[in-house]
Formats: structure tokens, C-alpha cells, sequence
């Protein structure tokens, strides 16, 4: 049996040892459509899109080699690029359900993903239960006749909350039902979900795989069945196509990923132990900090972890937040994540001053380490915490 390609093959060699006259860089193939030397040439095309290069909302040179770098990382079989995280979950979601289905989705999943089963979906009767996820049992227990998916996201956004992805992906397949996970925060370089069983990998590569904060972009990852699946059931009709220079982007920017994220993951590490002794601090929700309630079942599934994290603060002041988060100089106030910048989220800026914050969401502060040197992440943290009372 042939070994997989490492990390490194595939992000500086793979598909790419006969590039057009001889160029290094894979060149931008930024064409609408493309042309045929016969009849019975465009007649093949135009009968399975899927493996042919015809109209670039469907295929493109480019694209396609981001995609098969992409599904190599995610020991995949096929990946499709789309034009935006929100996008592939999208697709990977309409794949797998029709009316009259059931979805298990986790509580804490992003609030678009969120948004697709409980308003999205259900204007075409298709129900769905939400489930913490800690336990797998929680997917069993939700378990009814009509369904068809379980939909991932581990760890959750914002509380960070882990699933047992071999657990949850035994019982789904007992049950027959599709497995679809988020992927976004590990990366490939840290954890592999098909490799434990899950079906289908959606992340948003406007985060780590883009990583520059320069692009918007989803990916989907799964066996060639499902990714055709997807490419002619939902992503021709609805058309979500990636740009080819963003997929050229996205392959530049692929090749420092396995080099970013270890240290991503060492700066936050870092970060968290000074937050953990902090007065101020009341705790911190990371898979990987020192006495997380599921670090056993991190340190199992996958192989480090990003610089996103939530922690909070020891306040119930909306006042103190706001000093806080006000205070901060190096750390930038934007949403989104996964670039080489750090950020910081208070939970409490998507409420208006005159609503009510619920008393778990006030101090709730999420934070992105980015690559800068993490002792001077640290000092400004400080400097923002000895402010607030």
C-alpha cells in the first residue's frame, strides 16, 4: 500500500511537477469557460461536469489543485473549494437532508450554522434538535426515525466544547445517518475527522488555511461519492463558486500553514497560563489548558490546537468589558479569526447598551493569538486587566 504523502509534499510539491512552461508558482488560470476541439469532445464535457473542465462554476485548473492539496491535508479522497465558509457548510447541510428530515446539530455551533436549521431549513419542514455533544450519548438520545445528519463542530465556537468524534461516528453509522464536522479551528495539520470515522470535513478557509486575512473562502472534504454528491446536487445550482486567484491565494498561503499553526498554538498556550493565574480571570475555555475538563479527550483526537480561545472575566460590569477591551493596543476589535494578527471578542458587543446581557455571555471574551511575539501579547493583557476593577 502506498504510504500518504506528508505534510510537507503536499503543500510544496503535490500536482505540481509539470506546471505549463516549467513556472514554479502555479500559474492563475483566470478563464470563464474553456473551448473544445470537436463535437464529441463538448459533448463529453457537457455530460459530466464533475471531471471536466467546461465553465469555471463548475471546474477550473487552479481551483482544482488548491482542492486536491486540500483534500490530501484532510486524508480525504476529494475536496470542493466554494466561496466561502459559509457556503461549504451550507452545501455539506442541503446534501444530506430533504423534507420531512431530522438533523442532531451541537448547541454551540456557529450562529449561521445555526441559522440554517432554524430558520433556513425549517421553511422546507425539515426538523432538527440541538444537543450539547459532550457526552456521545447526546447524539443517540436525539436519535429519531427521519434522521439523516449529525453536524459537527469541535471545538465549539466560542465555549470550545469537544466531541468524541469516534464515538459520535460509530453511532452514526449504525443508525445510518451522514456525519459533518467543522473543522476550521484544529486544521488538518492538528486533527484529521475522517480518519475517526466522520463522513464529511466543511472549514472555513478564510481562518488558518488562508491565514493572512486576505481571502474568504470555504472548503468541503469527504470520499468521491459525497463530494460529487454535493457538487451536483447543491453547489452547480446554487453556484458558490471560488475565484482562481483566490484558490492561487489560498496555495500560497497553504505553504507557511504547517510552519503557523505549532506556533499559533504555542503563543496561546502561553497566553492561558498567564490568564489562569490572573486575578481578574475567572477561567479559561481552551482544549489544551492546564486542568480543561476534556484534556484527555483532546490530547486523543487531535494533535495540538489553534490560538482561539474564550476566556472570563471576573466582572458582571458592562462597564469593566468595555474598559477592558478598549485598553487593549495590540489586539485588534474585529470579528473572525485565524490570520497571522491577534484579535479580541467580547460576547457583549453583539447587544445593544440598552438590552440585557445574559449573565454567561457578559464576561465571556474570546481571543485569537496571533504570531506575534506572545510576551508582549502578554503585557498587553495585563496592562488591559490592572485597569478594571
Amino acid at each position: 500500500m502506498k504510504s500518504k504523502p506528508s505534510v510537507s509534499e503536499i503543500l510544496h510539491h503535490m500536482g505540481e511537477d509539470s506546471l505549463p512552461l516549467n513556472a514554479v508558482s502555479p500559474p492563475i488560470f483566470q478563464t470563464s469557460i474553456f473551448c473544445f476541439e470537436s463535437f464529441e469532445k463538448f459533448q463529453e464535457a457537457l455530460a459530466d461536469e464533475s471531471s471536466h473542465f467546461l465553465y469555471s462554476r463548475g471546474n477550473n485548473p487552479t481551483v482544482n489543485l488548491c482542492e486536491s492539496k486540500l483534500a490530501a491535508l484532510e486524508h480525504a479522497d476529494s475536496a470542493k473549494l466554494v466561496s466561502s465558509g459559509s457556503a461549504a457548510i451550507a452545501l455539506s447541510i442541503l446534501a444530506f437532508v430533504k423534507k420531512g428530515d431530522h438533523v442532531v446539530m451541537v448547541e454551540d455551533a456557529y450562529s449561521w450554522t445555526r441559522y440554517m436549521v432554524t430558520d433556513y431549513l425549517s421553511r422546507f419542514g425539515v426538523e432538527h434538535t440541538f444537543v450539547e455533544g459532550k457526552d456521545p450519548r447526546d447524539f443517540e438520545r436525539a436519535i429519531k426515525s427521519n434522521t439523516t445528519l449529525f453536524y459537527l463542530e469541535s471545538p465549539t465556537t466560542l465555549t470550545f466544547k469537544l466531541q468524541d468524534l469516534k464515538a459520535v461516528a460509530r453511532i452514526a453509522k449504525v443508525h445510518g445517518i451522514k456525519t459533518v464536522i467543522d473543522n476550521t479551528w484544529a486544521t488538518p495539520i492538528f486533527q484529521n475527522p475522517i480518519d475517526l470515522g466522520i463522513d464529511v470535513v466543511v472549514h472555513s478557509a478564510s481562518k488558518y488555511i488562508g491565514g493572512n486575512s486576505d481571502l474568504v473562502a470555504g472548503v468541503i472534504a469527504g470520499s468521491m461519492e459525497d463530494i460529487n454528491h454535493i457538487f451536483n446536487t447543491e453547489f452547480l445550482p446554487l453556484g458558490p463558486a471560488p475565484d482562481p486567484f483566490m484558490a492561487w491565494l489560498i496555495m500560497r498561503n497553504l505553504r507557511t500553514l504547517h510552519i503557523r499553526m505549532p506556533v499559533h498554538f504555542e503563543n496561546a498556550k502561553k497566553v492561558c497560563r498567564f490568564l489562569q493565574d490572573n486575578p481578574k480571570v475567572e477561567s479559561v475555555l481552551y482544549p489544551f489548558a492546564a486542568g480543561y475538563d476534556q484534556a484527555d479527550l483532546a490530547v486523543s483526537q487531535m494533535r495540538g490546537g489553534s490560538g482561539l480561545f474564550s476566556f472570563m472575566l471576573k466582572t458582571r460590569s458592562r462597564d469593566d468589558v468595555k474598559l477592558f477591551v478598549n485598553s487593549l493596543h495590540l489586539f485588534k476589535r474585529a470579528v473572525s479569526w485565524g490570520g497571522y494578527e491577534s484579535l479580541v471578542f467580547p460576547a457583549a458587543v453583539k447587544f445593544a447598551d440598552d438590552q440585557e446581557i445574559p449573565a454567561g455571555k457578559l464576561p465571556l471574551i474570546r481571543l485569537h493569538i496571533g504570531l506575534e511575539d506572545a510576551d508582549e501579547l502578554i503585557s498587553d493583557l495585563k496592562q488591559a486587566l490592572d485597569k478594571i476593577s
